[in-house]
């Protein structure tokens, strides 16, 4: 998906939210389970229901990869029903991937070629080499964990690096590499007040925030300090969303869920006259 594309939807339905799929089986409604593949059915339903409001959709790696063979098949089913159904929608492998070189040559074909995703989470912590090979394709976008939304991100994130923290120096050397154009970068909504200094030195880049809703960040910081002047941001809400509601009738709950959450950025995209 051309950059563009994800600009012209988040301005057609007014909105920069991503809806998180971290699909537990363990959360679903029961009903679910009684289908051959409830995590398909589960996350077939949200997207549609929730589909008006979201510009993107975050399958989490790892609660798929828990159900072993039948996770994968499920993963492959919701990607490839949101490809042909929703093909405006904007897809996010929430992988955090970042190997050396030939092996992050793999991981990019498995999620770029073999599963079609858009984008990708990588953890740069090895360095350029284990990160240029996602930057290859073109119209793919590679999310760079930079600071993170969870407590622990102070242990080493913050920790200074010629007198910057180093979730900085990561971003800064980042501009330094191969194909950076296709980069994008993770700053959580619980660190919002770090947007100012991030901005600064990435201005125009796409933003994949974590951390509303349950985490506990703020929609009107992170736009404070986060938006430019086509966006820029894709805000994830996972529990909020899909756990809203454990009855028969969760799709639709749901989707009111996205639409009062769609609303408030519709008066941040007003306000900073994006639309």
């Amino acid at each position: 998906m051309k950059i563009e594309n994800l600009i012209n939807q988040i301005k057609q339905k007014k909105s920069f939210l991503c809806v998180g799929l971290d699909v537990d089986l363990d959360k679903i409604p029961k009903h679910l389970h009684k289908h051959e593949d409830p995590i398909f059915e589960f996350s077939k339903a949200i997207i549609d229901s929730t589909s008006p409001f979201a510009i993107a959709y975050k399958p989490n790696l790892a609660f798929f990869e828990s159900y072993g063979l039948k996770g994968w098949n499920s993963l492959e089913k919701i990607i490839n029903y949101i490809n042909s159904n929703h093909p405006e929608i904007f897809t996010i492998a929430d992988a955090k991937r970042g190997d050396i070189g030939n092996t992050s040559s793999k991981y990019a074909r498995t999620f770029f070629e073999t599963l079609n995703f858009d984008s990708i989470t990588v953890n740069p912590y090895m360095g350029r080499d284990s990160i240029e090979p996602f930057l290859e394709y073109d119209n793919k976008y590679t999310i760079l964990l930079s600071l993170t939304s969870n407590s622990g991100s102070s242990d080493f994130q913050f920790q200074l690096n010629n007198g910057k923290p180093l979730y900085l120096s990561i971003i800064k050397k980042s501009l330094s590499w191969k194909n950076k154009e296709n980069l994008m970068y993770v700053i959580g909504a619980t660190k919002a007040e770090s947007l100012k200094e991030v901005r600064e030195i990435i201005p125009n880049s796409f933003l994949l925030v974590p951390g509303i809703g349950a985490q506990g960040g703020s929609l009107s910081d992170v736009c404070r300090f986060g938006l430019n002047e086509n966006c820029g941001l894709i805000v994830n809400s996972s529990r909020q969303i899909i756990y809203s509601d454990n009855s028969i009738d969760y799709a639709k709950k749901s989707a009111e869920i996205s639409s009062l959450i769609q609303r408030e950025m519709s008066e941040q995209l007003l306000k900073k006259g994006i639309i």
